[in-house]
């Protein structure tokens, strides 16, 4: 018997394409492309949750060095240093990568350079897209929307952790796919999208169990962030988009209302360090 050509006929809407990891991500794969970035645990959410909670803007950064430079060219009242380094707050940042950290009244009307180990990265390797938007659990289906609205093919980017896949991650990616087909396979698909989606269907049923038993999961219950792995995985609690523009990333609502952007290169260079 012959092998089955339905997966490789021609597609008739959007191409999806799937990144296990972010780090091989280049400029070339996403040109072009809505981008989606997804670190479930924990950057992606704590960016919906800190802008949901009115944060002006969150500059997502790849490394110590680039942190240092974008909080030198900023005034020290505007701004709060995030992030982490194998799960546990940087020391003498402000805050961590928790979303529970992100509350209104310590960051309202602030700008957080976000500094964390998989996911800004992942961010700062899809720059070059049409469009570069930040999804989770947490608001999956504005994403969705977004996407089905640009109508451009679609590049979902898992942040992974440490060039290792993460299972919340993909199981993430396969929910947007699931929504974005509306639950059904299309016959051409990348096998990392299949990938993805038919993981999302073997565990979608006990997706909390699936993901509080995953890898990443386990280490940040260890250093007592087991609170945060469960908010993670609400689905569609807060359906802010986070959208990237002028090296920041913001509200989408906030851009189609032409509230006016922040630019850390409009600021002198000369305010020193936190």
């Amino acid at each position: 018997m012959g092998v089955s050509t339905a997966r490789i006929l021609k597609p008739t809407f959007m191409n999806v394409e799937v990144f296990l990891t972010g780090h091989t991500v280049t400029d070339a794969d996403v040109k072009g492309h809505t981008a989606i970035v997804i670190d479930v645990l924990r950057t992606s959410s704590t960016i919906v949750t800190a802008l949901n909670e009115g944060a002006r803007a969150i500059i997502p950064v790849a490394d110590m060095a680039e942190a240092g430079k974008m909080a030198a060219n900023l005034d020290q009242s505007t701004y709060l240093m995030g992030g982490e380094r194998g799960g546990e707050k940087i020391e003498g940042y402000h805050l961590g990568n928790s979303p529970k950290d992100y509350r209104r009244e310590i960051i309202a009307d602030r700008t957080i350079i976000l500094n964390t180990t998989n996911g800004t990265p992942a961010l700062t390797h899809a720059r070059a897209a049409a469009h570069l938007v930040v999804g989770c659990f947490l608001n999956a289906s504005r994403v969705v929307e977004f996407a089905r609205e640009k109508d451009l093919d679609v590049a979902l980017i898992c942040a992974g952790w440490r060039n290792r896949i993460a299972l919340e991650d993909t199981l993430c990616a396969g929910l947007i796919l699931h929504q974005l087909w509306e639950g059904k396979e299309p016959a051409f698909i990348s096998d990392s999208a299949h990938i993805a989606f038919s993981l999302y269907l073997h565990d979608k049923a006990h997706l909390l169990e699936a993901i509080q038993n995953c890898n990443h999961a386990l280490r940040l219950r260890e250093y007592d962030y087991g609170e945060d792995v469960i908010f993670c995985t609400q689905h569609d609690l807060l359906p802010v988009l986070p959208y990237y523009k002028d090296s920041q990333l913001v509200l989408y609502t906030a851009l189609e209302e032409d509230t006016p952007s922040f630019s850390a290169s409009a600021v002198p260079a000369d305010d020193p360090e936190p």
